[in-house]
């Protein structure tokens, strides 16, 4: 994304992505309570982590509310409304968002599914190919509408190859149980439930197969950037913290996720296992370079054709990253 070419040319796009900041200009953690949204996947589940051990205060703040919201609609009412200052949700989210005019940015990638979500089929389907003219069951303008078009374009195929059977996420792996169709592109915990159920399926196509496509991030209101910077850095920093204790305490720090989430440790040890947390020097590395240049074009051109995304976004309108690049 970056040009070497031409000295105007890379810091435009530094200034573009915060690439120049750095700690000075940073400011203290303000005083006041900061609000933030999150849904019960364990793609966020470092907050909870942050929670249990009290990582907010260690990082300065007087208050974090983690507030739960049970729908995208919701958490997504309550950030365009400025009930919350940020809020987690997908990638393809975001840049929905910011095409539809809602002042947010990305300041972080929390995480990316690996194998958490995937396309199952049954054992007649071999191949991508196989799926010509087969029916398909997937959720409509979800992760896996988006999954399912990758896969398809990484066949040299088209979405009008296959028939389409749009449902409920929790209803496609039942269906491909029960043998109504061949393929259902799906998330955990139903991709598990599902292979439970029929142990002939197979996994023909999952975000690692993709890396990057299906990922969240944390936005955050232009309004708590101008007037929140040092709460914005300090919820930065919390998050790497409390990820270096899950680290080095996986097993119980997962047990505090799964609980926070509604489950058992053990009812989601393959999407855990599914699921990549990125780290704040991972941050550096990735979110103002090949996260802008090459995940992002990829998202948003899956996006668009499943109709997300309205209106073509750039990375520089999405992306804020001086906040993950600060020394």
């Amino acid at each position: 994304m970056l040009s070497l070419r031409a000295l105007k040319n890379t810091l435009a796009a530094a200034c573009c992505f915060g690439l120049l900041a750095s700690t000075s200009s940073m400011a203290a953690v303000e005083a006041g309570t900061l609000k933030m949204g999150v849904e019960p996947w364990l793609g966020y589940g470092q907050w909870h982590v942050a929670v249990e051990h009290d990582l907010f205060k260690k990082q300065g703040f007087e208050k974090v509310e983690v507030i739960n919201f049970a729908e995208d609609k919701d958490i997504n009412a309550a950030l365009a409304s400025g009930q919350i200052d940020a809020a987690n949700i997908a990638s393809h989210t975001a840049m929905g968002m910011i095409s539809a005019g809602l002042p947010v940015k990305v300041v972080l990638l929390l995480d990316q599914s690996n194998t958490a979500d995937a396309m199952l089929v049954s054992k007649e389907i071999g191949s991508l190919k196989d799926l010509k003219g087969k029916q398909v069951a997937y959720e409509e303008g979800t992760t896996s509408d988006i999954l399912l078009r990758s896969a398809l374009a990484s066949a040299g195929m088209s979405f009008s190859d296959i028939k389409p059977v749009p449902m409920p996420a929790a209803s496609a792996g039942s269906a491909l149980i029960a043998k109504r169709v061949p393929a259902a592109v799906t998330y955990e915990p139903y991709l598990s439930v599902a292979m439970q159920g029929d142990a002939s399926l197979k996994m023909l196509y999952s975000g690692h197969s993709d890396p990057g496509l299906i990922s969240d991030v944390l936005v955050v209101r232009d309004d708590a950037i101008k007037n929140k910077p040092g709460q914005i850095a300090a919820l930065i920093k919390t998050w790497d913290a409390a990820l270096a204790h899950y680290q080095a305490n996986t097993v119980a720090d997962r047990a505090v996720i799964a609980k926070a989430v509604g489950a058992t440790p053990d009812e989601l040890k393959t999407a855990f296992d599914g699921v990549k947390y990125y780290t704040l020097a991972e941050n550096k590395q990735l979110l103002g370079h090949d996260y802008s240049s090459k995940t992002f074009p990829h998202i948003l051109k899956a996006a668009t054709e499943a109709g997300i995304i309205q209106q073509p976004v750039t990375p520089a309108q999405v992306i804020d990253a001086r906040f993950v690049n600060a020394d």
